[in-house]
């Protein structure tokens, strides 16, 4: 045999069950013969190997670290080769311990494929069907695709992409939502997707602070790619072939004809196709959001030791970063930037540097659409717009008033009058009053 099918036959030997000392060495003894004291100590240096790494090792990766040990170099330069005269058919179909914070993380119990379709509620036929390759789904045609895809024109110009996955893989995703994603708690700056936390939370946090500085994390979910989800998983101690499916059941590649058509209108830079082309979290699974605070987290832990270290406050509401503190803050703008757009760098994000703003209190202070300058509150044009909007509806009829051929118009003004309960609930019921006075019926 040559010496990479040998290296692949002990990284079978070593994944063929749990990383403890003792069976790696009996299953590296069966696995070759050899009478050297080479085999001892090899596998004495995979039992060393962190629990961390174990987590992330396949089949290939193993094989290549193998190829490269001392140890199996030596035995290949002397008289004597190893020569494999036991093949593990069969690799270990046990969840790995995970990271110690994440020691108490309740996980659905899916050691193997066949355990993931089952708790799933689906055929490993079916799930292999929801899970095709990247080149499969740049390929196929759109009627063969298990996404619908809409495009939406932003009001900065260009248009956004939701991509929303089918009925029958949308429930599957919310599955490993509800099982799994649920459980794992974001960074405290994340407010965006989180049970309990908010936009007004975002917005609080911020209020009445000298110095706003605010940050864009550019096409926040295209850029987490398939290996960052991938590492996820597989940090919570699911096996590759499993955090694989996983990974594949949570991105998706975007097809050839819908990059085409954002690129013939325009709203496409070859940036941002080329991380559309590549599997990411699609906007429009139930799955994205968490996976991308999820992904976030190392990056929040870093802005915020920056705020802690500056004495400012830090939130996030997914790709909108706030930083507000002291009037020092200002001067130190271009070196927190430089830094906040290496870490989201290296995080696999990027800062869309054009975004980055710099407001003082004697400006308009507002965070995601609130004025922060001293509590969080609508802003004075857009409340007189909505105002004016509903006494229009009072004397002409709603409907004159959708010039925008807004779907469920009432649904959205009643909508748009909460919004404002919730920020200011004196203002809210003047806007609340004409409300009722509205004759839907013309």
């Amino acid at each position: 045999m040559t010496r990479r099918s040998t290296a692949l036959a002990l990284a079978r030997a070593l994944l063929a069950g749990p990383p403890d000392p003792q069976g790696l060495q009996e299953r590296v003894r069966r696995c070759v013969e050899s009478e050297s004291a080479w085999s001892g100590r090899f596998a004495r240096a995979a039992a060393q190997m962190a629990p961390e790494r174990w987590n992330v090792l396949d089949l290939t990766l193993l094989t290549d670290w193998i190829e490269a040990q001392p140890d199996f170099v030596m035995a290949w330069a002397g008289p004597q080769r190893p020569v494999v005269r036991g093949y593990y058919t069969s690799l270990a179909t046990r969840l790995a311990e995970p990271p110690l914070p994440l020691a108490r993380l309740e996980r659905p119990h899916w050691p193997a494929i066949g355990d993931l379709a089952a708790g799933l509620g689906v055929s490993v036929a079916g799930l292999w069907r929801l899970t095709r390759s990247t080149a499969w789904q740049r390929q196929a045609s759109l009627g063969e695709q298990h996404y619908r895809y809409h495009l939406l024109p932003k009001r900065s110009g260009g248009w956004r992409l939701l991509e929303v996955p089918q009925p029958y893989l949308r429930a599957l995703q919310r599955k490993v939502l509800d099982q799994l994603l649920a459980g794992l708690a974001p960074h405290e700056a994340a407010c965006a997707y989180v049970r309990g936390r908010s936009v007004l939370d975002h917005a609080r946090a911020h209020a009445g602070q000298p110095v706003l500085l605010k940050f864009d994390l550019q096409d926040f979910f295209a850029t987490v790619r398939a290996a960052r989800v991938h590492a996820l998983f597989a940090t919570l101690g699911y096996s590759p072939a499993v955090a694989r499916e996983l990974r594949a059941l949570c991105t998706t590649a975007t097809p050839e004809p819908v990059l085409e058509r954002l690129r013939h209108d325009g709203g496409l830079t070859w940036a941002q196709a080329q991380r559309l082309r590549d599997a990411h979290l699609p906007q429009g699974a139930p799955t994205s959001a968490a996976l991308a605070n999820l992904c976030a987290f190392g990056l929040d832990l870093r802005i915020a030791g920056l705020a802690r270290a500056l004495g400012a406050r830090y939130t996030r509401y997914a790709d909108d970063i706030v930083l507000s503190g002291g009037p020092a803050l200002r001067d130190a703008l271009p070196r927190i930037e430089s830094q906040i757009g290496a870490w989201a760098r290296e995080a696999g994000f990027a800062l869309n540097h054009r975004k980055t703003r710099c407001l003082a209190a004697a400006r308009r202070q507002q965070v995601c659409g609130v004025v922060v300058n001293a509590r969080p509150n609508l802003a004075r044009d857009e409340f007189d717009r909505l105002k004016a909007i509903l006494h229009r509806c009072v004397l002409h009829g709603p409907a004159s008033q959708n010039r925008a051929a807004i779907a469920h118009w009432p649904d959205h003004l009643r909508g748009r009058v909460a919004w404002v309960a919730q920020i200011n609930p004196a203002k809210a019921q003047r806007l609340q009053r004409l409300l009722e006075c509205i004759d839907w019926t013309r």
